[in-house]
């Protein structure tokens, strides 16, 4: 049954206005129950535009940039207050439209508005440099924004997704167009809320909804973008980067993984379930940083197989909203269609050879559920062992030699996290040099934090998000050249 607390309609957001969409509405499932959950406003080529045009304006008239950038950080870090201080409203729609624990939204609630608290104190960091050349010179360089920044966000944190690229963004003075996905676009009202009650200026955030083919392609291919962050599939990611690239527009792309773990026989495999735990099955495996491949040595294979088949029938599997305190539990996938995939990715491993340790399968009752699963008899030329499932879905696989173990991490098209597990601190350096990922975990899954760069190799993607290293996606740099007399 419809949850009455949900209000029926949600509009877009342009120009400081709640606005319907072009393309009429679409309907908002809750995974949990199969059910419609509320309509939203669904955004045409046409509705592209004007936010586009209406972002270009604000940044035209100079009136986010021309701020002192302490003031501009204030603004950024109190959008974070916004969303703690909404936070139990904010975490059960988040929990209704996208299936995860009512602790999981929580937490991710808690992250966006950390992106905001982190960006809106680097705002005043960014500066030039003067750079000497000699007697009658006077040379410096300044960053300025880049205009108009489109924002295409991935469905499964939509809301953190959206801190982490907005934050960064509104921080160095551009002006925001947000495309929120169609399957978990509701939350993301909050962020025009929270834009609103910062006094960010009217039209510097504004937050559409509409199909990737659709308001996502034209946003994309607009000649008025300036810059694009896309979080989401590789075919998807060449769409957009092949659409900018005929505007010459910048991207930072993340892409998704395939990310592995080396557990060597020194490892203690006490602390590594709950590195299972939090690296697979939080937000069922729908994690573009999800541990999907564990390269276990052959010595503790078997011990180790049999304690994480332990961790996965330990999860209670049900709706969201009935999780609401942190423990062994797991949500609905987004969808349906999603869940399906990743039982069909299931049923293709096991012809190819693969055995089921546990799990496996979809759950016996309404909404998009799907058992906690443990693939062993993995080698690395299978597809569950190269293709992202985004589900899930654990794939277990055996090593030998330490070179081999690095060869496994490093056989597919991927590269956005990894990770190795020993007490040898040098055998755990050379693993963290020799993995070709962006980050490299030692001893923690999803160690680090908003201060660490954050992206990937290879068909993860290119550029970087979180810490420092994200302000530079936002900003061009120019060279001032004085030439003094007398």
């Amino acid at each position: 049954m419809r949850d009455t607390a949900v209000q029926d309609y949600w509009q877009n957001y342009v120009d400081g206005e709640w606005v319907d969409g072009g393309a009429g509405r679409i309907g908002v499932v809750d995974p949990a129950t199969g059910e419609k959950l509320a309509e939203q406003a669904l955004a045409d080529a046409a509705d592209v535009d004007r936010a586009v045009s209406v972002a270009r304006r604000v940044h035209e008239s100079g009136v986010l940039f021309d701020l002192r950038p302490v003031e501009r950080g204030r603004m950024v870090q109190a959008m974070g207050r916004y969303l703690l201080a909404n936070i139990d409203e904010i975490a059960r729609l988040l929990t209704l439209e996208q299936g995860k624990p009512l602790w999981e939204s929580r937490i991710e609630i808690e992250g966006a508005a950390r992106y905001f608290e982190y960006y809106g104190n680097q705002a005043e960091t960014v500066e030039g440099r003067s750079i000497p050349l000699g007697a009658g010179y006077f040379d410096f360089t300044t960053h300025e924004p880049y205009g108009v920044s489109a924002h295409i966000i991935p469905w499964n944190y939509p809301l953190e997704m959206t801190a982490r690229s907005l934050s960064a963004a509104l921080a160095t003075g551009n002006a925001c167009v947000i495309k929120t996905p169609e399957l978990t676009p509701l939350t993301n009202a909050y962020i025009a809320r929270a834009a609103e009650a910062a006094g960010v200026p009217t039209g510097a955030v504004n937050v559409i909804c509409g199909l990737g083919r659709d308001a996502g392609a034209a946003l994309s291919a607009h000649p008025g973008v300036n810059q694009i962050v896309f979080t989401g599939s590789v075919p998807t990611g060449i769409a957009i980067a092949t659409a900018a690239a005929r505007n010459v527009v910048p991207c930072v792309l993340e892409l998704g993984g395939k990310s592995a773990a080396i557990v060597h026989d020194d490892a203690d495999l006490d602390a590594f379930m709950s590195d299972v735990r939090w690296g697979i099955y939080f937000n069922a495996g729908q994690v573009c940083s999800a541990m999907s491949r564990v390269i276990a040595s052959e010595r503790i294979h078997d011990e180790l197989v049999d304690r994480i088949a332990g961790i996965a029938k330990s999860l209670s599997v049900g709706p969201g909203i009935d999780q609401a305190e942190i423990g062994p539990t797991m949500g609905a996938m987004v969808s349906e269609a999603q869940r399906d995939r990743a039982e069909g990715m299931v049923r293709s491993a096991e012809a190819e050879g693969a055995t089921v340790a546990t799990g496996g399968r979809k759950l016996n009752r309404a909404g998009a559920f799907m058992e906690p699963t443990v693939l062993t008899s993995v080698t690395p030329n299978m597809a569950i062992a190269r293709d992202e499932v985004f589900g899930p879905v654990l794939s277990v696989l055996k090593f030998r030699t330490d070179e081999e173990a690095i060869q496994i991490a490093n056989s597919t098209d991927y590269g956005l996290v990894g990770g190795v597990f020993t007490r040898d601190l040098d055998r755990a350096t050379r693993a963290a040099r020799r993995m070709r990922a962006g980050q490299v975990f030692v001893n923690e899954w999803y160690a680090g934090g908003v201060e660490t760069p954050f992206g990937g190799y290879g068909k993860s993607g290119y550029g970087r998000e979180k810490g420092r290293e994200a302000l530079w996606n936002y900003v061009q740099t120019k060279n001032v050249a004085i030439r003094l007399r007398g």
